[in-house]
């Protein structure tokens, strides 16, 4: 295909393109950015799925390494030859399983190497691991600017890994609007799950991992129909996302007798539509930075249910758009959930004021400026960027 090598190229660094929140910030910022300011490429640590399939632009190469377990040393140099072909402008990693590569960047020529964290692992929910966060701190001469997507993270970077602020700057996630926009709830029909319109739905969305801990969003759902058994035949859960944990959940939903009440349909593309089938939105996260299917679910007018971890606070306001609850504490969860089957009013009231703030502080429109504007500056000048740059402000 014909490309225009005038215009500066940005490689995206992930470890698998593949059905998740990270993942489609990535595709929605390749998608939108003007062709006419910067070319993309991604390159896939491991490999991509069909999810690439939502690059819409004629022009993006997917390149996979195909790194093996472990330190797969070998990716060092598979990289190093790519970007020596590619010549691109800019690396720009994502998150901890990326970040090594911004040195090899370096030997390889890139002159811009930008590193976005997007939240931490569950065995490292607060980000304490000794060994990784001397990894971050020994990269960060390499690194011309670190990219948190929260002010949890920002924190987090500039106090434990000691990242200067002329190398911090907070970018929010941001969503599309006009195709998470609340609606009439839907008839709760899709393929193979048909339950009465007067169901209630609490919904989800996420690839099925520890840190999601759908798990304990089960337990919570069987508390709830403790806790209302006279509502509990129009209960309903609905878990989308596909991952290494999806067997152990449908062994817990069978070993529980719920199956009927539960849908797992898997991952999706569909998301805007099943999502008018919830009622409410649950994230019982054990770590997070800012999810991308919660702003989705704000967007959606839905009301939220979550666990107050990294930047989740930041996003839902505690009994205005939602409610926040201690993580690993599913009797609680249960409880606010519950609050909002007995009081649909409050649903209403707290979707509404939800979806305000994402149209005030959550836009892809602003997510795009501020990338672009990074981008800009930091190709005029290493120095001097963070003063021509106007970041998602909340």
């Amino acid at each position: 295909m014909a490309t225009n090598n005038n215009i500066p190229l940005v490689v995206h660094l992930i470890y698998r393109l593949d059905f998740g929140g990270l993942e489609t910030l990535l595709v929605q910022c390749v998608n939108r950015m003007s062709e006419q300011k910067y070319r993309h490429a991604i390159v896939c640590l491991t490999d991509h799925t069909e999810f690439a399939k939502k690059i819409t632009r004629p022009d993006v190469e997917i390149f996979a390494l195909h790194k093996p377990p472990g330190l797969g040393l070998g990716t060092h140099g598979k990289l190093w030859k790519l970007l020596r072909q590619l010549r691109p402008a800019i690396l720009h990693t994502y998150n901890l399983s990326a970040i090594e590569y911004a040195f090899t960047a370096m030997l390889a020529g890139v002159p811009i190497r930008i590193h976005a964290e997007h939240g931490r692992d569950a065995s490292d929910p607060e980000g304490k691991n000794r060994k990784h966060n001397l990894l971050r701190r020994l990269l960060t001469p390499f690194i011309d600017c670190y990219v948190p997507v929260s002010h949890d993270l920002g924190h987090w970077l500039r106090t434990t890994i000691g990242v200067p602020d002329a190398k911090n700057l907070l970018i929010n996630n941001g969503v599309d609007t006009d195709s998470f926009k609340p609606n009439e709830r839907s008839a709760h029909a899709d393929q193979g799950w048909r339950v009465p319109a007067d169901s209630f739905v609490i919904g989800t969305v996420g690839r099925v991992q520890d840190v999601k801990n759908h798990l304990g969003l089960i337990d919570a759902f069987i508390r709830l129909q403790a806790q209302l058994p006279t509502q509990k035949a129009r209960l309903r859960l609905v878990i989308v996302g596909d991952g290494p944990l999806l067997p152990a959940l449908k062994e817990k939903i069978a070993a529980a007798g719920i199956a009927d009440a539960v849908w797992l349909p898997g991952a999706r593309t569909d998301i805007a539509h099943i999502m008018q089938t919830f009622s409410v939105f649950a994230l019982p996260s054990i770590a997070e930075g800012t999810p991308v299917t919660l702003l989705e679910a704000m967007s959606a007018g839905l009301p939220v249910v979550a666990t107050g971890v990294g930047g989740i606070p930041e996003v839902v306001a505690d009994e205005i758009t939602g409610k926040l609850v201690a993580p690993h504490d599913p009797e609680a969860f249960a409880a606010a959930l519950a609050a909002y089957v007995t009081q649909p009013e409050r649903a209403a009231r707290h979707g509404a004021a939800g979806r305000e703030r994402i149209e005030r502080h959550y836009s892809i429109t602003t997510m795009l400026s501020a990338y672009t504007a990074l981008y800009d500056a930091l190709c005029k000048t290493k120095t001097t960027f963070k003063e021509t740059i106007t970041p998602c402000a909340e």
